[in-house]
């Protein structure tokens, strides 16, 4: 049997069909699960008997468990159980512009970057797509109201989980689903090349961001274990390739890390690296952990290099801080979890 959560509606659409039945009955199911909430096939009043039956032989309906939060100002962590009791993490975060969510795409993550708390528990397998809608589901009931942006950058690297995550976003966008615009979606990746040579294939204008948190490929090297697979070089002629191909604009995350990369001579390299490209820099304060020795750097340090970054004509802004109370680092909320 299949979770129904983890289905398209071109799916649901080809399952009807191929059952020689309607395929409209595909947008009444969404319709129910989707608009109207409901969690049992049997609340399908439209519905005939016949197909609720043929939907139960197939399909179930099961979300996470939430089994602890916590809340601070203008955010809110979620800790999720899963079906086999492995723990991923949810952070809902309220901006003026509206509310999103940062959701988790594995179990862990292989991708062992030094200064991330989620990397240092590793991989134990890919989320499956339902168990990614569930978080966005199981958020809005809590809260009562509509999530209006996604973010795929919690636990885990979204291109090591990409088949599964490109369906969760067809469900998420889906004008009969969830229904969030793709231009309020965005997948965040270390710089798996390959994976976003294909992403740029992909036919719908979700958002595209680079955790590149290094101005160079000796920083970067120490810091992020991808870079030694996939160069700075590498990286950023993907990127062009993205933005010559989809004319979109690509978003650079940049971690500050305390005499690491927050020197003026990194920005100035900075600066330097992604002149003529059509992206703006997200400088983010980092988040310590009591398990990783990086500290944040100072607020002198992060306005510098800001500056350097504007006088430089790049597109900049500094994210602002959330969650000093709740665990905020990614993967801190599971880790401490799991230890206690």
């Amino acid at each position: 049997m299949q979770n129904i959560y983890g289905i398209t509606l071109e799916d649901l659409e080809n399952y009807f069909l191929n059952k020689n039945d309607k395929k409209f009955k595909a947008t009444q199911i969404f319709d129910w699960i989707y608009k109207k909430r409901i969690s049992n096939f049997d609340d399908m009043k439209n519905v005939s008997k016949e197909t609720i039956k043929t939907l139960k032989d197939d399909f179930y309906f099961k979300k996470l468990e939430i089994v602890k939060k916590q809340e601070d100002i203008d955010v809110a962590k979620y800790l999720f159980k899963l079906e086999d009791d492995n723990l991923v993490e949810a952070v809902l975060m309220y901006h003026d512009y509206g509310t999103s969510i940062c959701i988790s795409t594995q179990v862990g993550c292989n991708m062992g970057c030094k200064f991330c708390e989620s990397g240092r528990l590793k991989k134990v397998r890919n989320l499956e797509v339902y168990e990614m809608v569930s978080q966005i589901l199981m958020v809005e009931s809590d809260i009562k109201k509509r999530i209006s942006h996604i973010v795929l950058m919690g636990i885990g690297e979204p291109f090591d989980n990409y088949d599964n995550v490109i369906k969760f976003i067809d469900i998420v966008n889906c004008g009969k689903g969830i229904d969030i615009g793709s231009r309020h979606i965005t997948v965040s990746t270390c710089g798996i090349v390959p994976k976003i040579k294909q992403f740029t294939n992909y036919d719908k204008q979700v958002n595209l961001a680079i955790s590149l948190h290094a101005p160079n490929n000796n920083i970067r090297d120490n810091i992020m274990n991808i870079n030694k697979v996939y160069k700075i070089e590498d990286v950023m002629n993907s990127i062009k390739e993205y933005i010559k191909k989809t004319n979109r604009r690509v978003t650079f995350e940049y971690i500050m890390l305390k005499g690491v990369n927050d020197s003026k001579e990194c920005a100035l390299e900075l600066s330097d690296l992604l002149k003529g490209i059509n992206c703006y820099v997200n400088l983010i304060p980092y988040n310590e952990t009591s398990h990783i020795e990086y500290k944040k750097s100072s607020s002198e340090s992060i306005k510098t290099f800001y500056d350097i970054l504007k006088k430089n004509h790049i597109c900049v802004t500094i994210r602002k801080e959330f969650g000093s109370k709740v665990n905020a680092a990614c993967g801190q909320l599971r880790s401490n979890y799991k230890e206690v």
